[in-house]
């Protein structure tokens, strides 16, 4: 509706329905039986019907005629950081500009500059956003690709003959951004299994297709690679196509040291085939411990190995809480009872509420009456809870010159304190380093949160130097947050390893803005993994007690 330049007040109403079905207590079909959507805030008659046909159909007419009255190319221009809807909207007005191809060729020709509402800086940016789509083009967060990665698994399963079916390549190794999807199974016919996979639903075009390997463009506009490999190829065939490459070379490598050759069809002392079931069996021919996929990035894991010192990486079932919540006191859409309920289904024994404080104003930062308001609510609810603690968090916006956003009474009333950036990204190296470095020498503050800023695929790290960060944190005893959503990933694996080796501690966070982001949790443990982190090096894998007494200090 924005695109197209209706009214505005229209579009905010499908909003406020959207929010109004998102903080209900009840589940969609709950409330379609018993005939009590128009009883939600924002929901009348029309967006009603249009509710419980999409709801019924699986799909909304009035929502595909929309869609189809505004040029495609518009939908992607929304993915550049400088432009929103209404200039969208100018563009095409005034310019006729459809495609981000004319839009870049607009923008080199300095077409924009007298438009209203533009400008040259705007125009720089929106340079500057199309370089960085066009870099990412072909690139997929974790999180959407898992899902489609792990559906075509389970039909593959289903398959006459086929034995094993299995994930491969980064995504294996909890790659945190994956160009494609790379699928393994045993099979004793390899024709009909290729021919049955490329006749799967989400499949859009075949790539190629032979006995022993099928590639496909999926509906989705992602390429799948399915393998397909006898019986005893498969262990051989599932550590090399799982790599990574460096690591595959350092393994062969080593077999080669023992006059040994390893490949994706077996492991050779001259002709004969040493017989190994499974990855590990390869691992000990090579007088090795087993590695796990998240390591395998040739960054020191086989001479770890070696020494017996691969560590026994976290676990989901080491979880015991989570901090950083954001509750509807803020910008977040369910309500701190809400979390804890689902925090308690999912066997914790703890949350950390952290809503914003008061300079995110754009996200309903808190007030000190909403504070005091919000700190009783939680008392009330750790009286009610026994057995269940909710601690009193706020997540604080690092102001420009690195104080925090509340003097110190505010900050006292908290059990811990979450120090972000949220502003002023394009600082220099320096300063930015700085600013954040006095927030960690604040007392009050208790860990950093998404310590770099990076949007995955959307937003660059702003210029800090993270290695001074993490001494800061070290020096200071500060908690690094490795930020949980799938669109952060943020402390970096890599640093994390860095952090690890600091003694610095990590909570894993879902910066969570509704109940179902509680399980974010889960893609901040494949990163967890890959920065070699245990269970010990984690906050919130610890028992209550103990996160009481560490908070408390």
């Amino acid at each position: 509706m924005e695109l197209k330049g209706e009214n505005p007040f229209k579009a905010r109403a499908y909003e406020k329905a959207a929010r109004s079905l998102a903080q209900s207590d009840y589940e969609l079909d709950e409330l379609i039986d018993r005939g009590h959507l128009s009883q939600l805030a924002g929901i009348g008659e029309a967006i009603g019907k249009k509710i419980h046909e999409l709801y019924t159909k699986g799909t909304l007419d009035y929502y595909e005629r929309l869609k189809a009255s505004i040029p495609p190319g518009h939908l992607e221009m929304l993915k550049i950081p400088s432009l929103g809807p209404r200039k969208i909207k100018t563009l095409y007005d005034k310019l006729g500009i459809q495609t981000i191809g004319e839009l870049e060729y607009a923008c080199k020709e300095n077409r924009l500059l007298d438009l209203p509402g533009f400008g040259k800086k705007t125009q720089e940016n929106i340079l500057t956003g199309i370089s960085h789509l066009k870099r990412y083009r072909n690139r997929h967060l974790f999180s959407e690709v898992i899902v489609q990665a792990e559906e075509l698994i389970k039909k593959l399963s289903q398959a006459d003959g086929v034995v094993w079916p299995t994930i491969a390549g980064s995504l294996r190794r909890a790659m945190e951004v994956v160009k494609d999807i790379d699928l393994l199974v045993s099979s004793g016919n390899p024709v009909a299994t290729a021919k049955f996979f490329a006749s799967l639903s989400e499949v859009d075009a075949i790539v190629a297709m032979g006995d022993t390997k099928v590639s496909v463009t999926l509906k989705t506009g992602i390429n799948c690679d399915l393998r397909i490999v006898t019986e005893k190829e498969f262990p051989y065939a599932l550590l090399h196509f799982t790599g990574s490459k460096d690591h595959n070379t350092a393994l062969r490598r080593r077999a080669k040291e023992r006059n040994l050759k390893l490949n994706e069809y077996g492991l050779f002392r001259g002709e004969e085939n040493l017989p190994c079931t499974t990855e590990e069996e390869i691992y000990g021919r090579l007088n090795l411990p087993y590695i796990p996929p998240e390591l395998r990035e040739d960054l020191g894991e086989i001479e770890a190995a070696e020494m017996g010192a691969i560590p026994d990486l976290v676990e989901r079932k080491d979880i015991r809480g989570v901090f950083h919540i954001h509750s509807n006191y803020s910008d977040g859409t369910s309500s701190i009872g809400q979390f804890v309920r689902e925090a308690k289904k999912r066997g914790w024994d703890y949350l950390g509420i952290a809503d914003h404080s008061r300079a995110a104003y754009y996200a309903s930062g808190l007030s000190g009456e909403k504070i005091k308001r919000q700190q009783a609510e939680i008392d009330e609810l750790n009286a009610r809870n026994e057995g269940f603690y909710i601690f009193k968090g706020i997540e604080a916006d690092i102001l420009p010159d690195g104080h925090l956003d509340y003097d110190e009474e505010i900050l006292a009333s908290f059990d811990f304190v979450i120090a972000a950036v949220h502003s002023h990204f394009h600082m220099g190296i320096k300063e930015m380093t700085q600013r954040i470095i006095k927030a960690l020498e604040n007392p009050f503050t208790t860990m950093l949160a998404h310590p770099t800023g990076r949007l995955l695929l959307a937003r660059e790290p702003y210029a800090v130097d993270i290695n001074e960060i993490i001494a800061a944190c070290a020096q200071w005893g500060k908690i690094i947050e490795l930020n949980a959503s799938p669109y952060r990933l943020d402390l970096d694996w890599r640093n994390l390893i860095h952090a690890k080796k600091r003694g610095v501690k990590i909570a894993i966070n879902p910066d969570a803005h509704h109940i179902e982001a509680l399980d974010d949790v889960f893609f901040g443990i494949n990163i967890a993994r890959k920065g070699w982190l245990t269970k010990e090096d984690c906050i919130n894998c610890l028992p209550l007690e103990t996160v009481k007494k560490l908070l408390k200090k």
